[in-house]
């Protein structure tokens, strides 16, 4: 029960493991939409990165979105700077699993991006998404601009008032500034591609989000 305990409550600084400086390498292409996965600074994309529990599947919805350029799964929200996967599932980093999607806006917009994220997890179970338990599957939105954290708040606000029509309990979802993005080890991206038959437990309400954001 301790330890069940402890994987629900985000560390404090100093008790985060200590980390490390080397970075995650990863592959320079996208196994699935085979665009780089560190695009040049230069491309006219915008970025989300959200936290919606296991994030083999996360990444599966929206490297199905037209517009979206890259995706990539990764850890933030935490302490522990370059953590392991392993480190992450103990629940003393403080990182979430999280998806950076890189898009063109001209294409899709952000608030698009955000009715994909209410719809396909419960924003309502705190630290975890279904049998999947811990810090790391706790739901989020990290965002880059103003105009981001409003399109989110507006959102959260939307879906909310979605979920009390049916009945359903209150959104827990965090919405913070994007803290620094540390890329999953490449075994882990794009990984329902490169394993077809992997399980990720994720899940909607399937309760839609039908109210302008």
């Amino acid at each position: 029960m301790k330890a069940l305990k402890s994987k629900q409550s985000i560390p404090s600084p100093t008790d985060a493991l200590p980390g490390r400086t080397t970075l995650m390498p990863v592959a320079e292409k996208h196994f699935v939409l085979n665009s780089p996965m560190k695009p040049n600074s230069t491309m006219a994309l915008e970025y989300a990165l959200l936290g919606m529990g296991c994030f083999w599947g996360v990444e599966q919805c929206y490297w199905k979105v037209e517009g979206v350029y890259t995706t990539a799964v990764g850890y933030a929200g935490g302490y522990t700077p370059n953590p392991s996967y392993q480190e992450v599932c103990s629940g003393m980093t403080g990182h979430n699993e999280v998806v950076r999607v890189g898009f063109d806006p001209g294409l899709v917009s952000y608030q698009e991006l955000l009715q994909i994220f209410w719809e396909e997890h419960d924003p309502t179970q705190g630290m975890r998404q279904g049998n999947d338990v811990g810090t790391q599957y706790r739901s989020g939105i990290y965002f880059y601009s103003d105009e981001q954290m409003r399109s989110a708040r507006d959102s959260k606000r939307a879906y909310q008032a979605a979920l009390d029509v049916v009945g359903l309990g209150m959104i827990t979802t965090e919405i913070e500034v994007a803290p620094p993005f540390y890329f999953a080890e490449d075994y882990h991206q794009q990984y329902l591609a490169k394993n077809p038959g992997g399980y990720c437990n994720i899940g909607g309400t399937g309760v839609r989000l039908t109210a302008q954001v």
